[in-house]
């Protein structure tokens, strides 16, 4: 067994036949593995599937760490990683059992994210949609959306200068449009702007 860890944390346990397994230092211990021990049948198949279940953990623990995810989110990217569909949802409950993971507490966060960012409503369902957030959250999650026309204001402002030309005006309002905002909102804004007639000839 190799006596340093790897990036990850894992250490190779090698086989004479030639075949590895990575091990984390707890299944290490809960085994009491050393080097020239020897394994039954039956020994060999419980650390497999011990081996297996703390990977889904840890790498549910990562993805968690790295980003906001929802359970249905979590468990679909463990298995894409290759890890086995039980203990990757076995991972996920373990996850919400440590009040590591609340799917209404993401779709908050989520939200919160977009509203910071400038990104209209239809962005953030975008975003509950793509993390798999229960459509039951969604409306609560949504409810308090603050009205954008003053970060579409100063988004456009940043973008068109004091003597736009009709392509930068048009490349400001479809970089809008894929922030999730509508076209009322950018009507107005452009009106604050007094572009109002460039929209209407490019958007009727």
């Amino acid at each position: 067994m190799a006596s340093r860890p790897d990036r990850a944390g894992r250490y190779t346990l090698r086989f004479e036949d030639g075949s590895t397994m990575r091990l984390y230092r707890q299944t290490v211990e809960d085994f009491g593995l050393y080097t020239g021990m020897e394994l039954e049948e039956d020994e060999l198949e419980r650390l497999r599937i011990a081996a297996g279940e703390m990977s889904a953990k840890m790498r549910a623990v990562r993805i968690v760490s790295a980003s906001s995810v929802s359970k249905s989110d979590l468990e679909r990217r463990l298995i894409q990683k290759g890890e086995n569909p039980e203990q990757a949802a076995n991972a996920v409950q373990w996850m919400e059992d440590l009040n590591l993971l609340d799917d209404w507490q993401t779709a908050q966060q989520l939200v919160s994210r977009c509203i910071a960012k400038g990104y209209g409503i239809a962005r953030a369902k975008q975003a509950l949609y793509e993390k798999r957030i229960p459509r039951e959250y969604w409306e609560e999650a949504l409810e308090d959306y603050p009205d954008q026309t003053d970060a579409i204001v100063s988004f456009l402002r940043s973008r068109l200068g004091d003597e736009p030309d009709d392509r930068t005006v048009k490349r400001a309002v479809d970089a809008l449009l894929r922030r999730g905002h509508g076209y009322g909102q950018i009507r107005q804004a452009l009106r604050l702007l007094e572009q109002e007639e460039f929209l209407e000839e490019q958007y009727g």
